[in-house]
């Protein structure tokens, strides 16, 4: 019998937690230009909390899964700028944009995020 109210108590646990995980999924904007950026930028995301991070050279849209109760998307945003690459709400520091290649080295005359 307590063996059975302990076992009940981990399935409890396991699915309580599950329901409270909030995986959320969305297109983020972020400047670029090569499969040199594609790596850079999802390798970046390669944290906890982050499921899959794809970014599309064409579009230059990064489409990013996470749980919503471990990362934001603000410091999702953060981690892609710190690697260099600007997206709507940061722009990446100069130094991590100069430290890019050459051929990684997108147009920064518009806003956060734009690309010509």
């Amino acid at each position: 019998m307590n063996s059975f109210r302990i076992l009940s108590v981990v399935v409890l646990t396991f699915l309580g937690s599950a329901v409270f995980a909030q995986s959320k999924t969305e297109k983020i904007k972020v400047a670029g230009n090569c499969g040199m950026c594609k790596k850079k930028i999802e390798t970046a995301l390669k944290v906890n909390g982050i499921s899959t991070a794809d970014w599309n050279k064409t579009t230059k849209v990064l489409t990013v899964s996470y749980d919503s109760t471990k990362i934001s998307n603000d410091q999702i945003q953060q981690k892609v700028a710190a690697a260099g690459y600007d997206t709507p709400k940061f722009k990446a520091p100069k130094e991590a944009y100069e430290k890019l290649d050459d051929c990684c080295q997108y147009d920064r005359t518009g806003k956060a995020g734009e690309t010509h």
